[in-house]
């Protein structure tokens, strides 16, 4: 039962981290721009991506010096101005690039999907879950990206502007207080 709680908290967090229905105009306007976006491997690289930091970032961190309780801390403020930007509407910070030869991967896969605040979310909750029940959730979330990936149009046609509006700040709210909860559970272990 705690393997389940965990998983589903952990697909939770990176589902609205990752955003992909608040990210549905920025598929479509990409694909509009491109012609065609292979889901299949913008998918994999992202879920890729995600796998190798989980395994990777750790050891990157020690090399430079930061604990993962540091990392955590720093990851709960930015999934705070994350959440900020889905409540408020706002954007603090958006990179965007339109290259139709790397579109799906760029910016597509990376920094859209598997972006620093999904990278900077797995090491946080590396330090409170158990790594297979992260990975399980990185697998669920891939799968989600594929299937909003491959339906993008017909998710927008049938959810329509406002929908995607009112899910991203319902998402906004969740997210905010995950970052809280992160602050919280973590500045305890520095202080």
């Amino acid at each position: 039962m705690e393997n389940i709680k965990q998983i589903f908290t952990a697909f939770m967090v990176l589902f609205a981290v990752i955003d992909i229905i608040g990210n549905i105009p920025i598929i479509i306007d990409l694909r509009k721009k491109v012609g065609h976006i292979q889901s299949e491997k913008a998918s994999i690289i992202a879920g890729s991506i995600m796998i190798l930091f989980l395994f990777l970032g750790q050891s990157l961190l020690s090399l430079i010096g930061i604990d993962v309780n540091s990392f955590a801390v720093a990851g709960a403020f930015i999934l705070f101005f994350i959440a900020l930007e889905m409540i408020l509407g706002i954007t603090l910070y958006k990179e965007e690039d339109s290259n139709a030869i790397t579109a799906s991967v760029f910016p597509l896969a990376f920094p859209l999907i598997a972006g620093p605040g999904s990278l900077t979310t797995l090491l946080s909750l590396r330090a409170e879950f158990e790594i297979q029940n992260i990975i399980i959730a990185i697998v669920l979330n891939v799968l989600l990206i594929y299937v909003v990936l491959k339906t993008s149009s017909k998710i927008e046609r049938i959810i329509g502007p406002n929908g995607i509006k009112i899910i991203r700040k319902v998402f906004g709210v969740i997210l905010l207080a995950i970052a809280v909860k992160l602050f919280a559970h973590n500045i305890k272990a520095l202080v």
